[in-house]
């Protein structure tokens, strides 16, 4: 279907922001200054870590939450609330388990007030679209998860949306599953059969934004913002292992593992150096193993990151939040795409157990300041204790309870693994006890 002629403008987000309030006057900011368009006969894909704002946006352009400031705009018209022409596909499938798969369909349409025999006609016609005939008295226990997604599409689609909104719609099912069903849902983009004009779909898979979408908004985060936009020209079918394929899937890495400007770094709402860097939730055994993978043949310490990812069946929101912690603890660098290990990582890959906690234990008291700082803690105090509590309200200060937790929960994991600090999980204690002091 040639959709070259389909120019007008669907949605147009205009300086999103969307803040919420925190204590002592402080803000947590998670989209700042985003600018998105969207036209009719195209297919977007926004790109990005987890936690950088990319769900946050679906619902703000769904009309489900309005921003903290800016606009957004729904055919010309000011979105004020719902916006009818819009439907929402989710990751967890969100079916009714005592509606049978018909029922399930037909619920925008009987919400919507659509007599019953055009909603039976329309959702047969749905579920068959979608591949599931032959599966409408079904209850969703008795369905696969794939076809459990299908179902959702299928719900999403009878309404004959203008718009549909995925929000990492195959990332809860097996990888073949997945595979089988976004190559069917841009069969039937292509061929003219999906009964919308536009699609925009969150997900941190690159090998699938690329795959699927015509354009790709790169997102960056802390907060979330547009960083890159990147122009997919391959006609449908598209083949993975094609040369220029995989040459976009390298600049989209190089693009997500590019150092940042000194200007972003000023822009940034949350500290990337210091005491409130939100850590990575990475276990030790996870760094370990994917530092003694990179020493090891073929890469001799330096590997491309999309081939890595191949080969561990890693996607991106998994690996990167891994580089980057080594590259924390300069244990390795990204570069471009490539991560390489540093001299500190080849050194902790070739020694023995004691001799890599006394490594780790260096990066960490030298790189990771929450851990130097809850240690200079214990070692000040007459009986080198302290309660966690303070260093979670510290970090609230600058982060979201859970992102708190999650880089408090890290820091602990870290020090308990070098023996820079023991911790108490019953009384939620710091303490020297079993430790050597300084």
């Amino acid at each position: 279907m040639d959709r070259s002629a389909n120019t007008r403008t669907l949605v147009e987000v205009r300086h999103c922001r969307q803040a919420y309030p925190k204590e002592a006057n402080n803000e947590l900011i998670v989209l700042d200054d985003v600018n998105v368009r969207l036209s009719e006969g195209e297919v977007v894909g926004l790109l990005g870590r987890s936690g950088s704002g990319k769900s946050t946006l679906l619902r703000i352009i769904a009309g489900l939450l309005r921003p903290t400031n800016g606009e957004v705009t729904w055919q010309g018209e000011l979105v004020r609330g719902p916006v009818r022409g819009v439907a929402m596909v989710f990751q967890s499938f969100a079916l009714f388990p005592w509606l049978t798969v018909q029922e399930n369909v037909e619920l925008g349409l009987e919400a919507q007030g659509v007599a019953r025999r055009e909603r039976k006609s329309r959702a047969e016609a749905a579920i068959d679209l979608i591949g599931l005939g032959g599966y409408e008295g079904a209850y969703p226990k008795e369905l696969s998860g794939g076809m459990r997604q299908r179902v959702g599409l299928a719900r999403a689609l009878v309404t004959h949306p203008d718009l549909l909104l995925m929000d990492e719609p195959f990332s809860a099912l097996d990888v073949l599953t997945a595979e089988t069903l976004r190559t069917d849902l841009i069969d039937l983009w292509s061929d003219g059969k999906l009964p919308v004009k536009s699609m925009l779909m969150v997900t941190h898979n690159i090998e699938e934004a690329v795959l699927m979408c015509d354009r790709i908004l790169v997102f960056s985060s802390d907060p979330g913002r547009v960083a890159h936009e990147i122009a997919i020209h391959f006609a449908h079918p598209r083949n993975r292992l094609d040369p220029a394929f995989r040459q976009v899937v390298d600049d989209i890495y190089a693009v997500m593992t590019r150092r940042k400007s000194p200007a972003d770094l000023r822009a940034t709402a949350v500290p990337t150096t210091g005491f409130a860097t939100p850590l990575h939730p990475i276990g030790t055994n996870l760094m370990s193993g994917l530092m003694e993978t990179l020493a090891g043949p073929p890469y001799d310490g330096r590997a491309d990151l999309p081939a890595l990812a191949a080969v561990l069946q890693y996607e991106a929101d998994e690996l990167l939040p891994l580089g980057e912690t080594l590259q924390l603890l300069r244990f390795a660098e990204l570069e471009e795409g490539d991560i390489r290990l540093t001299e500190q990582g080849r050194s902790f890959v070739h020694a023995g157990i004691d001799r890599r906690k006394k490594t780790f234990a260096e990066a960490a008291l030298a790189h990771v300041k929450l851990v130097a700082a809850i240690r200079q803690v214990l070692d000040e105090r007459w009986n080198h204790r302290a309660s966690a509590v303070r260093f979670r309200d510290e970090l609230e200060d600058h982060m979201s309870p859970e992102r708190a937790e999650e880089t408090l929960r890290t820091a602990i994991s870290w020090g308990r693994y070098a023996e820079i600090y023991s911790y108490d999980e019953e009384t939620q204690q710091f303490s020297l006890n079993d430790v050597e002091r300084t």
